[in-house]
């Protein structure tokens, strides 16, 4: 049996304490903030993030090197037969594209998946793939079955304020104006490889029973029904900088869900510097069946 490392980008929310936890390896993601460089949980944690964005400072986010992605598999390859790569969705980020060009030039030893996802449904594939690799899969095998499993994961993304899709150009000042004005709280969905507009809602009450809605419906219509806990699903909240809402939003999904097992982490932060502060998510993941 091929002895497989499990690499993705720190987009899946998953730490560098995790990761060693988990024995999965994380590149993080790099960001320019002002005239420096920063790497997201190296140098650059969460509440800093925040801090900066907040104070109003020019913040853009890029990708691994390819000498950094590089540098990680070959380390990773004196140790490991081969290496499934998980990156952020390509339809979000041209790493993806890139590590695909880089892959080429290590003979099928590395396998990178473009499944389209993100943030907790990013790390959900990552933890699928660790036990595809426990059951005996190789790793051309595991990216075979996380692709074709690739739509079998919603996300729906409440925002709490239109300014960071303004300053972004992802929509205009007017209509950014007259989404504050009404206090409009729109919901955003990633079902395959882009983020889109899926629903407005007028309160952060509406806008988490549309989320809720709209998960409840997929598992109904898509993932095989909603069924006694466990069930056949992973449920999860992201938030951006409001943990405090996701643990409440946590317990009105027990309402709907009773019994099951929730999991909360903040949304990476290469989607939180587009949409900004405040933002609460609802994920689901149908479980893999080997």
């Amino acid at each position: 049996m091929s002895k497989i490392a499990i690499v993705t980008d720190s987009n899946s929310g998953i730490t560098q304490k995790e990761a060693k936890e988990l024995g999965i390896y994380v590149l993080p993601m790099p960001f320019m903030i002002g005239e420096e460089l920063y790497y997201e949980d190296i140098n650059l944690t969460q509440e800093q993030f925040y801090e900066k964005l907040l104070n109003g400072e020019n913040i853009s986010t890029s990708q691994p090197s390819p000498e950094e992605v590089c540098k990680l598999w070959d380390s990773l390859l004196k140790e490991y037969d081969e290496i499934v790569h998980i990156p952020m969705s390509s339809g979000l980020s041209g790493s993806c594209q890139s590590a695909l060009m880089l892959a080429q030039d290590y003979d099928d030893r590395v396998q990178v998946v473009d499944n389209q996802r993100i943030s907790v449904t990013q790390r959900r594939s990552c933890l699928d793939a660790m036990e595809l690799a426990a059951s005996g899969m190789d790793a051309k095998a595991i990216k075979e079955f996380l692709i074709n499993d690739k739509f079998n994961s919603s996300i729906y993304i409440m925002l709490d304020t239109l300014q960071y899709l303004k300053k972004g150009g992802r929509i205009t000042p007017a209509a950014a104006a007259i989404g504050t004005l009404l206090k409009i709280k729109p919901v955003l969905q990633i079902q395959g490889e882009k983020l889109d507009a899926f629903s407005k809602a007028r309160t952060t009450s509406q806008g988490k029973s549309v989320m809720i809605g709209a998960i409840k419906n997929d598992i109904e219509t898509r993932f095989g029904g909603i069924t006694p806990a466990p069930g056949g699903v992973w449920l999860q909240i992201a938030h951006t900088h409001n943990e405090e809402a996701a643990l409440a939003l946590k317990e009105e999904l027990l309402e709907v869900f009773p019994g099951y097992d929730i999991f909360i982490a903040p949304l990476s932060l290469s989607v939180s510097c587009h949409i900004g502060p405040g933002s609460l998510a609802i994920a689901c993941c149908k479980k893999i069946s080997i």
